[in-house]
């Protein structure tokens, strides 16, 4: 099928993948796990850049010698990101990639 024969049944093969529902469920997969995720973690950055400018003696406390609870919250943060990103990379392999594969074959079947 080329461009022109699928803009005369309603639009080029991208736009009708777009429209089709499997794109639709595609993209609301992705949006379920990237805005509750990035807002989560938004948050946990906020409460550790307030805790930092409104409770330095908090952050001052003592841990482990020199370790206070200022650097385990900060280390803390890297650790998420580290976090997030796995938890993104096995979601995506479960659930986005092989619908994003079947939308991809349909396109280049129909091209």
């Amino acid at each position: 099928m080329n461009e022109r024969s699928s803009e005369s049944t309603g639009g080029t093969v991208y736009e009708q993948v777009q429209a089709s529902p499997e794109f639709a469920d595609l993209r609301s997969r992705l949006r379920r796990f990237v805005f509750p995720m990035s807002a989560a973690f938004l948050i946990w950055y906020l409460v550790y850049v307030l805790l930092a400018s409104y409770a330095p003696s908090f952050m001052a406390i003592k841990v482990l010698g020199n370790i206070n609870v200022g650097l385990i919250i900060g280390l803390l943060q890297f650790v998420t990101t580290f976090a997030i990103t796995t938890i993104y990379v096995r979601y995506a392999n479960k659930h986005l990639d092989p619908a994003a594969e079947r939308i991809r074959e349909r396109i280049e079947g129909a091209a």
